[in-house]
């Protein structure tokens, strides 16, 4: 197994496939976008494929797939399918925004991919509109179905918590209901222009205002479910909640079918249990989101030898940070490290 320098375990690789998404969500780039990488810039898939071989190699034993929006890519399905033969890897997810997964899922999951993470921020059709610079609610709603109906489990529905988008958390935790989703409400993280406008500013990354913490989340919800006749809403034990590689704490509501759960890297940040490394779509190691050091695999892969590959993964892995250290914004937005 792999380690960092702190002695923890790092067996998760999230690899982002491309900068590039079919949304402009306005907590992750400007309106006007951002500069896509030329394709010359991005990793191919034979070179992520190599570098998940050596990962697996060192330890990692899950994957998941992120980007931008990896569906935008072509060929994905085949990409899927070769990192599926991979000896030694466990298992592949994949972050969406689930609009192109009415297309995909069926040809995902018979290529191997085993669950999916869908990020979906209001069940309110004009909210998700503004919020996505255009986006239609019923496009990711047939794709948030569509995962269900082909099997993936588990289907978890990530919502990043803004204050000033004034979302109506009970909505999606009703949906948890009488439906095998788990539902994990996401504190707003200071990705990007820290210093930007916020999210209903239409411009920015981040602001300390339109934080959440979780357990104003969690109170949040417990009050409005139970004034509905839905509550309360009780915590799982570490352990019972879906299967996952991830830091969320979980709940269930009386004969709820799904879970809900809060994912709190600011308000009770998880550093001391992280085990992931991230690889971007341009080929550069991060091993943590908040900070921006990062290590240049990309001229090993085209250039070097398998060693030299393992000597940038070597580098990452001493230069783990310990802690984030409430860090407050990247010079890399979300869309450019891999959601």
């Amino acid at each position: 197994m792999a380690h960092d320098s702190h002695g923890r375990t790092i067996d998760y690789l999230r690899i982002s496939v491309t900068d590039r998404c079919n949304l402009r969500c306005v907590y992750c780039m400007p309106p006007e976008g951002i500069e896509w990488k030329p394709m010359e810039g991005i990793l191919s898939f034979e070179e992520i494929e190599r570098f998940a071989a050596i990962a697996v190699e060192n330890g990692i034993r899950k994957i998941r797939l992120t980007g931008g929006e990896p569906l935008v890519r072509k060929g994905l399905v085949g990409h899927v399918r070769r990192l599926r033969a991979i000896t030694g890897l466990d298992s592949i997810a994949l972050t969406t925004n689930a609009i192109l997964l009415p297309k995909y899922a069926q040809q995902l999951r018979d290529a191997g991919l085993s669950r999916v993470n869908i990020s979906l921020d209001s069940l309110d059709p004009d909210v998700y509109a503004e919020m996505t610079r255009g986006g239609r609610l019923q496009d990711a709603l047939d794709g948030l179905d569509t995962a269900l109906e082909v099997g993936f489990k588990p289907v978890k529905l990530n919502v990043v918590v803004v204050r000033s988008l004034e979302q109506d958390l009970a909505s999606f935790a009703k949906l948890a209901i009488d439906r095998p989703i788990h539902v994990r409400f996401i504190e707003y993280m200071p990705v990007g222009d820290a210093n930007a406008v916020g999210a209903r500013g239409h411009q920015g990354c981040w602001t300390e205002a339109d934080h959440v913490p979780s357990d104003e989340i969690i109170e949040t919800l417990g009050t409005a479910m139970s004034a509905q006749g839905l509550g309360p809403i009780e915590a799982v034990h570490k352990g019972q909640g879906p299967e996952g590689w991830g830091p969320a704490r979980y709940f269930t509501m009386p004969a709820s079918v799904g879970t809900l759960g809060v994912i709190s890297p600011l308000s009770r940040h998880f550093c001391g249990e992280c085990n992931r490394l991230r690889l971007t779509a341009d080929g550069r190691i991060r091993p943590c989101l908040f900070s921006d050091r990062e290590f240049d695999v990309k001229t090993a892969l085209r250039e070097g030898t398998d060693r030299e590959v393992n000597e940038v993964i070597a580098a990452a892995l001493r230069e783990k940070p310990e802690t984030h250290e409430q860090r407050r914004g990247t010079v890399r937005g979300m869309s450019q490290i891999g959601g």
